[in-house]
């Protein structure tokens, strides 16, 4: 099982993955930096021609504020392809803003969480966050034939 975290906050990636390997939520978790890179890794282009695109991640933690391509275009990409429509994305932002959020779930974004700022509750929303979407969730990603 696989997470992707698309974060441009090295600090936030940081916590992000230490709170995942921390708690022992995911085997592997794929960090892109910006969206465009998500893009390329989720559809096996650019640097990441060749990659098994049948081996979708679990989720997509998903930031919104991301150079090259913000994190509503890679949410509108993912949720408009036939083979990634069904992975669930979870928008981690420091956006509260009602348009973002609207235009999140008009997407079809699974979840929005507004990232805490303090650490311990950052890790800690990041552990349930995992728990429940890669533990307890049960995914058609894995039932589908592609």
């Amino acid at each position: 099982m696989e997470i992707l975290l698309v974060e441009d906050n090295p600090n936030d990636a940081e916590l992000s993955l230490y709170a995942l390997r921390k708690h022992r939520i995911a085997n592997r978790v794929h960090h892109s930096k910006d969206g465009a890179e998500a893009i390329d890794y989720l559809f096996g282009e650019g640097t990441f021609a060749g990659r098994n695109v049948e081996e979708t991640p679990k989720v997509v933690l998903l930031d919104l504020k991301l150079p090259k391509m913000d994190g509503l275009e890679v949410l509108k990409r993912i949720k408009s392809d036939q083979r990634t429509r069904q992975i669930p994305v979870v928008i981690l932002t420091s956006s509260r803003e009602d348009r973002d959020i609207i235009e999140s779930y008009s997407l079809g974004v699974n979840s929005y969480i507004v990232k805490p700022i303090d650490f311990e509750q950052f890790s800690e929303s990041v552990r349930q966050l995992g728990y429940y979407w890669v533990l307890l969730n049960e995914s058609p990603v894995s039932k589908l034939d592609y």
